[in-house]
């Protein structure tokens, strides 16, 4: 049920979870989302967990594995021990066109874990009519981040044929009454703020940098059929929980909302955006004001921070308020690089916020 704040008057629709989560398996977060959150979800992902802990990072690991491509550089400093940095070129002995990569690891991990899903939901551990979210990459993003400036635009057509594979694996496999997926939106940003500092060098590589990334968003939602749910968590980087930039205002995200509900080739049910810590000023909203934004699709700011808690909340959802009348709540990223402490707080820091406005509202 939609909780209305007489004091702000935005209307609240519940909680959204981005996709990492610091739990051990899917179960584990399945049953602890479901028993902090419950009815405030709609959606639920499977944490994330095993080697897909730090987002995308762990495609490297099938690069490594794919013939025709290669390293650049001497061996350094690796992330969290683990995610090798150097980037990826083509060698020479393949034609990008016919790079064949690995099991990317998506479709696997999916299927696992709606197995849990499917099994809790059946035990009344999860509600009916919940459900199992999937959050991929873009192409864009794992190219960006992965591969030389010069073989980006080879590259990416291929990946994104296998990422494609994938996600038709997962639409084969689960139920689309029981599945939602979200397009993880983030290096894009870095392009289209134009050399952020924490991907320095990072600069599109096709003309037209907005319209791109609104052509690109636009064929990922085509490729889920409409019973599926789909929707983009958008977002400027969580590096070690921060931003590689911080955005100057929600400006650049209207942008690419504005962009992708006009282009849209079919219901857009979900489109998640970053709230920083210390912006809880109108400013930072403003070019939110006048998106023609569909009643179907549900809007989540991401202004929920565990350093400032039920107050940092209030003051962001006032602010947002005077932008936009309806959404949910979220986190600004996955909380999947925090320390596991921090997880079971988290969720119920998100249904403090939102009982919290209901009880105002009365």
């Amino acid at each position: 049920m939609p909780i209305t704040s007489s004091r702000t008057s935005p209307t609240l629709i519940g909680a959204h979870l981005v996709g990492s989560i610091n739990l051990p398996d899917a179960a584990a977060v399945f049953t602890t989302a479901a028993e902090h959150l419950g009815d405030q979800l709609v959606r639920i992902p499977d944490g994330e967990v095993g080697e897909r802990f730090y987002w995308l990072q762990f495609q490297t690991f099938r690069f490594d594995e794919t013939p025709g491509l290669e390293r650049v550089g001497e061996l350094g400093f690796k992330i969290r021990d683990t995610f090798d940095v150097r980037p990826f070129r083509l060698d020479g002995s393949v034609d990008a066109a016919a790079l064949v990569f690995p099991d990317l690891g998506y479709a696997t991990a999916a299927l696992e874990s709606y197995a849990e899903f499917a099994r809790l939901r059946d035990s009344g551990a999860l509600a009916e009519g919940v459900r199992f979210q999937v959050s991929l990459p873009t192409p864009a993003a794992v190219v960006g981040a992965f591969f030389v400036p010069e073989d980006r635009a080879a590259v990416e057509p291929v990946y994104e044929q296998a990422l494609f594979g994938d996600l038709e694996r997962i639409l084969v496999g689960i139920p689309h009454r029981d599945l939602a997926i979200q397009w993880d939106t983030a290096v894009e940003f870095a392009l289209l703020e134009e050399g952020a500092p924490g991907l320095p060098g990072l600069t599109a590589w096709f003309d037209d940098t907005l319209g791109g990334i609104v052509e690109r968003a636009a064929r990922q939602a085509a490729a889920v059929p409409d019973d599926v749910q789909v929707g983009y968590h958008l977002c400027y980087g969580d590096i070690e929980e921060a931003h590689f930039v911080q955005p100057t205002d929600a400006g650049k995200l209207a942008d690419f909302i504005g962009g992708v509900l006009a282009a849209r080739p079919r219901t857009i049910d979900f489109i998640h955006l970053p709230v920083p810590i210390e912006r809880d000023d109108e400013a930072y909203f403003a070019p939110l004001i006048g998106l023609d934004i569909p009643e179907e699709t549900a809007i989540h700011l991401g202004l929920v921070h565990h350093e400032d808690g039920v107050e940092g909340a209030r003051r962001r959802i006032a602010a947002a308020g005077s932008a936009i009348s309806t959404f949910g709540v979220a986190t600004e990223c996955g909380f999947g690089r925090g320390p596991s402490e921090r997880t079971a707080p988290l969720f119920d820091l998100h249904r403090e916020i939102l009982t919290g406005v209901l009880a105002d509202a009365r």
